[in-house]
């Protein structure tokens, strides 16, 4: 029976960190190293705490919202989507503060010796502004649901996913790599920026009737479905085109161009967005998104390989 019960506490953790949405956060890392390959500012082991990092801090959300959401009362019986933990009761308030605790130490403790060894210096001026921003992106994973006026009830959950997922997150592992900045990353920083605020707005959409149960006033309470799926049409067009006047604005090859073939799955779900009238039928498009913007940055890492 122990064992058992060991292993449902496991299941729970494993579900309460939402392994799913690392897709996207991993995508940040990928668009901003491979923006700085292509420059010749490369190097591996920037990229892989980076990844280490963002890992420490997408769990470090997840967990605040889950804890958010259930204390808020945004988390209910009949809510739309995946099973929360701290709502289900499989995992107690105080231990989901105690994981958010450690996990915010860890994101800490990540980020630092990714500074120490991109930028060095622990006396600079470079220093010292990246580790405020980490400590910013550590505050903003907590503060979305959690506190006395999270950020995520007002309306403001687009605006800062699309500044620590796109400007700060590409733009940011891209100077750590290349100890400088260019202001042409700041297309690829927004075509990922906007494909993440496409995620929320998918999940908003999915949740818009529990959200407005419980006073969390998003941008799909506030404006309703229809004007939702519009905004979801441009956010997604925006951000392919912000690829492609990178592309056309940076020299190189025709397998510079190879992130279009995520097109195809782009359009299907965007198709899916305006046809889907069930609530709960928007959840698989969370993935699908995700994944379709990992696929993309994938691809055009790879097309930067060549």
């Amino acid at each position: 029976m122990a064992k058992l019960n060991v292993m449902t506490k496991l299941d729970a953790w494993m579900k309460a960190f939402r392994l799913r949405t690392l897709a996207l956060s991993f995508s940040v890392i990928a668009m901003g190293s491979a923006v700085a390959f292509q420059h010749g500012f490369f190097h591996l082991e920037v990229m892989l705490l980076a990844l280490l990092t963002t890992l420490f801090l997408q769990i470090l959300s997840n967990l605040s919202n889950d804890y958010g959401d259930a204390i808020s009362g945004a988390d209910h019986a009949g809510r739309v989507g995946p099973s929360r933990m701290v709502q289900s009761g499989r995992i107690t308030p105080s231990e989901m503060k105690r994981m958010m605790f450690l996990f915010s130490l860890l994101a800490l403790i990540s980020g630092i010796l990714l500074l120490m060894i991109s930028l060095g210096d622990l006396l600079s001026w470079q220093f010292g502004l990246f580790l405020l921003l980490g400590l910013g992106a550590i505050a903003a994973a907590i503060k979305y649901t959690v506190g006395v006026k999270p950020y995520g009830y007002m309306g403001l959950g687009d605006l800062f996913v699309f500044l620590f997922f796109g400007l700060v997150g590409v733009v940011g592992t891209y100077f750590l790599h290349a100890a400088s900045f260019n202001w042409l990353v700041v297309l690829p920083a927004t075509a990922v920026g906007l494909l993440s605020v496409g995620v929320l707005n998918v999940n908003n959409m999915r949740d818009e009737e529990s959200d407005r149960r419980a006073g969390k006033t998003t941008l799909i309470v506030r404006h309703g479905r229809s004007w939702g799926r519009t905004y979801h049409l441009v956010l997604v067009l925006v951000a392919v085109l912000s690829m492609v006047v990178y592309t056309v604005m940076v020299e190189g090859n025709w397998l510079n161009w190879l992130f279009l073939l995520v097109l195809p799955l782009l359009l299907r779900h965007l198709q899916a967005i305006f046809k889907t009238e069930e609530r709960a039928a928007l959840d698989p498009q969370l993935k699908i998104l995700s994944l379709s913007t990992l696929l993309m940055t994938a691809l055009f890492f790879v097309g930067m390989l060549f």
